[in-house]
């Protein structure tokens, strides 16, 4: 929903905060000519949240400071869905030895709110608070899922559906065939869909009364994770860790 009454100068200062994070570090010339602003203006944005703790200088270039990590962190730690499932997905990765995730629906976008490695992990590009389209991955897939045909439209209309491999599904049709694939067996996998030489099984986190709160699951590498592991033992751990902390939040 766009605002009745934007606030320009919150706009620009925001826009700044992400063409740092997407470039730094990185000097003034720089930022201005990718924002289009004046070096002034630039500057001046800079200093303000180098005054506050949220840009660092270093030589001409600025980055991001730790501040934000304050912020983010403490918006985490907030919510139940990350209080509850926090020790489930810690023991999902110890018990699978592969990397488990946990991921929530923000604004029609997935945001991973952790991860936890077991031994045998691999590290992938995934971080807490990173952001990706649902329809690329299995969590958020599980996610779309328990959504009504409306909402995951409005979030297709809004957000696409790019493909990041040649697996990746591209249509709406291939969305809904697959969401519909996904309600009948209980969980969702990605084969490749995300990064190419992943397998992934995730199911859906949901309330007494429906809602879907978010979504857990494994990844591993594809020559570690055999068809029948994919549709059989990783499921199984997956859907127990997922039914454990939907038992944790709803009584």
């Amino acid at each position: 929903m766009e605002p009745k009454n934007p606030v320009r100068t919150t706009e620009k200062t925001l826009a700044l905060i992400e063409e740092l994070m997407a470039k730094e570090p990185c000097g003034v010339s720089e930022l201005a000519s990718g924002l289009e602003m004046g070096k002034s203006a630039v500057h001046n944005h800079l200093s303000t949240l180098r005054t506050q703790g949220y840009v660092l200088k270093e030589g001409d270039d600025y980055r991001l400071g730790l501040k934000f990590l304050e912020v983010g962190g403490h918006s985490r730690k907030s919510m139940e869905i990350y209080q509850v499932a926090e020790p489930e997905v810690k023991s999902l990765a110890a018990e699978t030895g592969e990397l488990a995730n946990l991921l929530v629906e923000e604004q029609g976008m997935g945001v991973y709110l952790m991860r936890a490695k077991g031994d045998e992990a691999v590290d992938l590009d995934t971080h807490a608070g990173l952001r990706t389209n649902l329809h690329t991955t299995a969590l958020g897939k599980a996610i779309l899922a328990n959504l009504s045909e409306e909402r995951v439209e409005t979030i297709v209309e809004r957000h696409g559906l790019d493909r990041k491999t040649p697996r990746t599904v591209g249509t709406h049709e291939e969305l809904f065939d697959a969401l519909a694939e996904i309600r009948e067996r209980g969980y969702a996998i990605d084969d490749g869909e995300r990064l190419e030489g992943l397998r992934c099984v995730a199911s859906a986190i949901t309330s007494s009364s429906g809602e879907v709160l978010g979504a857990v699951s494994v990844s591993a590498p594809a020559n570690r994770v055999s068809d029948e592991a994919l549709h059989g033992t990783l499921p199984e751990r997956v859907l127990s860790a997922a039914n454990v902390i939907e038992l944790n939040i709803n009584y």
